[in-house]
């Protein structure tokens, strides 16, 4: 039960009535720093409200490395449509029911208020044995990992780092994917022109998170949608607009292009119905919905012959999807990039990507495919925002040890490997030599109003990662 006699109960409970979404961390950093100053704990707080929390060594354990404890401090803000809330200023109304605390009608925060209210109790308590601690509350997890990433060399105080960000209690992460946003623009220069104009459009298509599902062999939008107009590409093509996907990071579900041609409407026709059986075909245990459209419109300028066969090699030709599995992980992706997002623009078409790995180098590898294909195509490379990878390193002694305790209290540890974004690699970027391991209680239905936390295993973790200090 929920039981405000029990530390990491209570201090959830507090954080609770805090509103905390991404970019509204400023008044759980107050909470978090009134806390320290009333525990007599060196604190302090940067200006994106990440805050550090710092606790002495027990007597008779000062020479050892320290651990850092981390958590994010903020949470995804969703509610039913039917529910009257304001997550600027109320606070979250929770119930348990058989055995699981949950929220009326909102998310409930447990992602990864859990996390913070372990690091929070271990902080207050007196009679824990345990080395130095760096306690790191991060903020704006939920949208990029941006606290993580504003974090300085100088934060990662210890070598050896418990990250309190899920788990579900019998399993551990090793490895999480680097990622790097590029955009290369084709040049290109539109002029009024007359033809017969068509609207060719890819739907149907799945579509889906490209971190998790890449290695699905799902349908692009964007590289079909290319790859369909390169066999319309005669001397009187012309490409008057290309335009597909919503995010980087999605999988496109849908992408148009509207383009005037002479060839004859019923040759074009049986052409793509042609395509459109082919990619069924292709996609028949992955994305068999998959659907091409040809429609009439009208059109009064275009790119010209040059540029219009320019776009559409870069899309048709350029690396995409899955790109490489690790021999270490089984059924991991260990690289990959996704043509999110196309755009045209008067003087250029702009290809969106995002691309993963833990290992830089296949990032890196990944550039210069691009940079090669866009130097012969008269385009240029933009290098956008990107965020460190975690390799996964056979030896931890902090998972092994994590390994041994559940054990004893007769769990078998799993482990799992993401080729999604997480804090941890920002935190090994900036100390190579950092031994991480990642633990949390069962929770369910995160980023929804269904989210709840299993009370039971909220205290059975809370006890296996106090052993873990202990004896770390």
């Amino acid at each position: 039960m929920f039981d405000l006699n029990k530390r990491h109960h209570y201090f959830f409970d507090e954080i609770r009535k805090i509103p905390r979404g991404s970019g509204n961390e400023e008044g759980i950093a107050k909470y978090l720093l009134a806390f320290a100053k009333k525990q007599g704990l060196k604190a302090r707080e940067d200006d994106l409200h990440n805050v550090i929390i710092y606790k002495k060594a027990s007597k008779g354990r000062e020479k050892e490395d320290g651990i850092i404890l981390q958590a994010h401090i903020d949470m995804v803000c969703v509610k039913n449509n039917d529910t009257v809330f304001d997550f600027e200023k109320d606070p979250i109304a929770i119930y348990e029911e058989d055995g699981w605390l949950k929220a009326k009608g909102t998310t409930l925060g447990a992602d990864d208020g859990y996390g913070v209210a372990y690091m929070l109790a271990i902080l207050e308590d007196d009679v824990l044995v345990h080395p130095a601690l760096e306690c790191i509350f991060t903020a704006m997890e939920e949208i990029g990992l941006v606290g993580a990433m504003h974090l300085k060399e100088e934060d990662v105080s210890y070598g050896r780092y418990i990250n309190l960000d899920g788990g579900g209690e019998v399993t551990t992460t090793i490895s999480n994917s680097g990622g790097q946003r590029v955009t290369i623009n084709i040049k290109a220069k539109k002029y009024d022109y007359k033809g017969k104009a068509y609207k060719l459009a890819i739907g149907g298509l799945k579509g889906g998170h490209s971190g998790g599902l890449i290695h699905m062999n799902p349908g692009n939008a964007n590289t079909l949608l290319c790859e369909g107009l390169s066999l319309l590409a005669d001397e009187s093509f012309r490409l008057e607009s290309i335009n597909g996907g919503l995010k980087e990071n999605a999988i496109p579900r849908e992408a148009e292009a509207v383009f005037i041609s002479k060839r004859n409407e019923d040759e074009i026709r049986e052409i793509i119905s042609c395509f459109e059986a082919s990619l069924k075909k292709r996609y028949l245990e992955s994305d068999c919905e998959v659907k091409v459209t040809l429609s009439q419109t009208a059109c009064n300028d275009a790119y010209d012959q040059e540029s219009s066969k320019n776009i559409i090699s870069f899309g048709t030709l350029c690396p995409n999807g899955f790109i490489a599995p690790s021999v270490a992980i089984p059924g991991l992706t260990l690289a990959s990039l996704n043509l999110g997002v196309i755009r045209s623009f008067e003087d250029r078409v702009a290809f969106n990507f995002s691309m993963r790995s833990p290992v830089r180098e296949y990032i890196d590898m990944l550039i210069n495919k691009l940079e090669t294909l866009a130097s012969y195509l008269d385009g240029e490379v933009v290098i956008g925002n990107g965020y460190p990878g975690w390799a996964y390193e056979k030896d931890s002694r902090m998972r092994e040890l994590l390994r041994e305790i559940l054990k004893e209290r007769g769990i078998e540890l799993k482990t799992q490997a993401t080729h999604g974004g997480l804090e941890c690699g920002f935190f090994k970027a900036l100390r190579k030599d950092l031994d991480i391991v990642t633990y949390g209680p069962i929770s369910k239905g995160a980023h929804t109003p269904e989210e709840m936390l299993n009370l039971e295993s909220f205290d059975r973790c809370y006890e296996v990662v106090r052993e873990l200090i202990t004896r770390a």
